[in-house]
């Protein structure tokens, strides 16, 4: 791996997520792998979030902690680019004022 592999800063950066939550809830790996995608959609850049799903899917990122890549493949719709406008656009959809409140 060369140092100059923009990748390899993300994979390290997401690993370092990775090590906090995995320590937060050691015995839920699914809460794990929940709060590792919620951070990431928190926190990174959608372009920083498509290149680590891209390396991750192209066989890079082979340094990605397994929890890491866990919570990046389960979690891979909504951390792509669009996912959350996608959300967005559907809940506007419904005319406002509907819905439950009454």
């Amino acid at each position: 791996m060369h140092d100059h592999d923009p990748t390899a800063q993300l994979v390290k950066m997401a690993n370092q997520i990775g090590s906090f939550f995995q320590a937060q809830s050691p015995d839920n790996a699914t809460m794990a792998t929940d709060a590792i995608a919620a951070h990431l959609k928190s926190f990174w850049a959608p372009s920083m979030r498509m290149q680590l799903i891209r390396a991750l899917e192209a066989g890079g990122a082979t340094h990605l902690m397994p929890i890491v890549a866990s919570a990046v493949r389960s979690h891979r719709a909504n951390l792509l680019p669009g996912g959350a406008v996608e959300l967005a656009e559907r809940k506007e959809q419904f005319p406002p004022g509907g819905g439950d409140a009454g």
